[in-house]
């Protein structure tokens, strides 16, 4: 078993400080873990003694036989033919260019599998899921998409989510009714937006609980984050991928699914009972209705659709 094996046990009970070390030798496999102690405390924004603990609670004696075993990891791998065979076909990379970019999006899917603890997940369910007032998303110019689209899936689960959408004056607002009971969804990618980053900083500061969805580099948010979930970006083009990260999402939403009883039935149950009231969808018994009786030719009415 490697050493991100061994940090992706469900059954590893994390604290939180514990948890930044783990992300960040996940995210920086395995060169992280070969420096100083001190050094990944730094980088982790932990005390030494906490990456002592860790390096024991994971079952080594100590920080070299920790070392130790990823030098191991390190060594095998350099020998090894499957990677010597990825790597020459990496390196001629030809052919159509939308096949190599679907290849290098798979290939950041299943980075991604390895990139954050699965406990965090369970923190982050935790974390929307016990919120005892409103659960807020926010996101960048394009990340405000990934934003909406979880409010949307949590909002089958529970009351009171917002998205805010896109930031503005009148975003900032939102603001003085924010405090201890609320937790905030950020999405933050490189390059990260100032906005994004000075509201979500003043939401910490006011005692709201943060989520952050972000990439390996780690956006300033993290400081203020109690679970990071982190997305690899790069693809076959000049342009990042939300690829993994909207998987995450759907990650989350699976996990928090998992938790769930009849609780989560009888509100869906509720919602669709809602959606057939007022025609939301096709599968309504207005429209069934209609499509056994002959009438003269038309346009069928506009419906506004929604997915999920």
């Amino acid at each position: 078993m490697t050493l991100r094996d061994i940090l992706m046990r469900r059954d590893l009970i994390l604290t939180p400080s514990e948890e930044k070390i783990a992300r960040l030798l996940l995210t920086d496999y395995p060169a992280a873990g070969l420096g100083s102690a001190s050094n990944l405390a730094r980088r982790a924004g932990v005390s030494d003694p906490t990456v002592l603990r860790l390096v024991m609670k994971l079952g080594f004696q100590g920080i070299s036989d920790f070392q130790a075993k990823l030098l191991a990891e390190v060594e095998a791998r350099l020998h090894s033919p499957l990677l010597m065979m990825e790597s020459k076909r990496a390196d001629g990379l030809s052919g159509d260019p939308v096949l190599n970019y679907i290849d290098s999006v798979s290939t950041a899917l299943v980075k991604s599998r390895t990139m954050t603890p699965l406990q965090t997940y369970d923190r982050a369910t935790n974390l929307i899921m016990d919120a005892k007032n409103n659960v807020l998303t926010l996101g960048g110019r394009f990340s405000r998409h990934l934003a909406g689209m979880l409010a949307v899936y949590l909002l089958q689960f529970r009351t009171g989510v917002y998205d805010i959408g896109a930031i503005s004056a009148q975003a900032f607002d939102t603001l003085a009714d924010l405090g201890r009971k609320d937790v905030l969804i950020v999405f933050d990618y490189r390059r990260y937006q100032l906005d994004v980053v000075s509201y979500a900083r003043q939401a910490a500061a006011r005692g709201v609980r943060i989520l952050l969805f972000t990439d390996p580099w780690l956006s300033p948010i993290a400081d203020h984050a109690e679970a990071t979930i982190v997305s690899p970006l790069e693809a076959a083009s000049p342009y990042d991928t939300f690829v993994p990260a909207v998987a995450q999402i759907e990650a989350l939403v699976a996990c928090i699914l998992s938790t769930m009883g009849d609780d989560a039935r009888a509100r869906i149950e509720l919602l669709e009972q809602v959606r057939h009231a007022n025609g939301v969808t096709l599968d309504t018994d207005s429209q069934k209705g209609s499509r056994g009786k002959k009438t003269a030719k038309s346009k069928p009415p506009h419906r506004t659709t929604t997915h999920k």
